[in-house]
């Protein structure tokens, strides 16, 4: 959404914020902006400070997260302008008050909060080296570096072959404990529920040597997910684990889908049929509040659209897919032009209706057989019910 000129603000108002000192400052932004010159970007920005403060009305104090306010004179092409307020309560709390105007609206804090916030823990060692590191979303971060002081296979002149493969195996010991601790300490510094797993990489048998000695605190010991071959020790075998442990780590996210997806395909062949699927269905169970759970494919894109008869006030609303300038229907009353007065992103849609009802949303990626088979057989969404319907 843009505007013609620094018009749209955006407000985010933190959960320890006093809605009393936030309408004041607004107030004297309000004077302020009758200073700007063009009378147009004037009456937008006083229209736009003028509406947020009506809404802040309804607020004596802000949200348990905040809440942040985005309010402006759109841009809607061919001359035509409309003042817009959305109002959202994040799912996260907003850290700091900011107010700001521009010609787009700023969306950098609630971007962030949609980012990757799971965290695997990274470690590539042999006897020579190890790294340690972090896996958040698709970016790896090198955090330490170690080496060894382990002595070579060969043994200096004058020790015994036994004397110096004990010395050798208390070097390796000493080694992989500094390892353990290192690795523990950076681990253990991330929040609880968003290390999601460790992962261990490394030529055998060293990895395992390492895995079997539990060289790594108890908790980070219980959390860790798998062992992995890589040739490399350095900063580029994260990477080389990282790889080697896609199909783990996407396995994990997968199998709580299939159970999801199993779950549905149970109830649709059962006798209560406590299952829902395609718009039709899925929309008239919502909107009894009988969905449990909704199912929802990452490859759906629809919306719905509002459409009208100018001529004599015939409505109706259906879902299509993405619809161009040009809509060329007649109405079925009096034959005049169809025109489209509004569209909503079905996703957007659906999980608001979801938010009123307490029903849970769940994404179903199309990379297992099961949720391309609700893209392809079930219209990408499709519903576990709380109860029978009878629809």
């Amino acid at each position: 959404m843009t505007g013609k000129g620094t018009e749209l603000i955006s407000l985010y108002i933190p959960p320890d914020k006093q809605i009393s000192d936030v309408v004041a400052q607004l107030r004297a932004e309000h004077g302020q902006a009758a200073n700007i010159k063009s009378k147009s970007t004037r009456t937008n920005v006083q229209s736009a400070l003028e509406s947020v403060l009506a809404r802040l009305k309804y607020y004596p104090r802000p949200p348990e997260n905040g809440i942040v306010i985005f309010c402006g004179t759109l841009d809607l092409g061919g001359h035509r302008t409309s003042l817009d307020t959305r109002i959202i309560e994040p799912h996260e709390p907003i850290t700091s008050y900011k107010y700001h105007c521009d010609s787009s609206f700023y969306l950098d804090p609630l971007e962030e909060m949609l980012k990757e916030k799971k965290t695997f823990g990274l470690l590539v060692l042999d006897r020579r080296e190890a790294t340690i590191g972090l896996l958040r979303g698709k970016s790896v971060e090198a955090r330490k570096h170690l080496t060894s002081t382990v002595p070579g296979k060969q043994r200096k002149g004058g020790q015994s072959a036994r004397r110096f493969q004990q010395l050798r195996l208390i070097a390796i010991h000493d080694f992989y404990k500094r390892i353990g601790d290192s690795a523990s300490e950076i681990f253990l510094s991330i929040d609880h529920k968003d290390l999601e797993g460790v992962l261990i990489g490394g030529p055998s048998p060293t990895k395992e040597e390492f895995f079997e000695g539990e060289f790594f605190h108890h908790e980070i010991q219980k959390k860790i997910i798998g062992l992995f071959d890589v040739a490399y020790t350095d900063e580029s075998g994260l990477y080389e684990l990282m790889d080697a442990a896609s199909d783990a780590l996407q396995d994990m996210e997968v199998v709580k889908q299939k159970k999801i997806m199993q779950r549905f395909m149970r109830e649709l062949v059962s006798d209560k049929g406590l299952a829902a699927y395609g718009d039709s269905q899925v929309r008239a169970n919502l909107d009894m509040g009988a969905v449990d759970t909704l199912l929802i494919s990452e490859d759906l894109r629809l919306v719905r659209a509002e459409i009208e008869c100018p001529n004599c006030g015939y409505t109706r609303k259906e879902t299509r897919k993405y619809i161009s300038d040009v809509f060329e229907e007649t109405c079925p009353v009096c034959g005049s032009d169809l025109r489209i007065v509004d569209t909503v992103d079905i996703v957007e849609e659906l999980t608001n209706i979801c938010d009123q009802m307490g029903t849970n949303v769940e994404f179903i990626s199309t990379e297992f057989e099961e949720g391309d088979q609700l893209m392809r057989a079930f219209g990408g969404m499709a519903a576990i019910l709380r109860y029978d319907t009878g629809i």
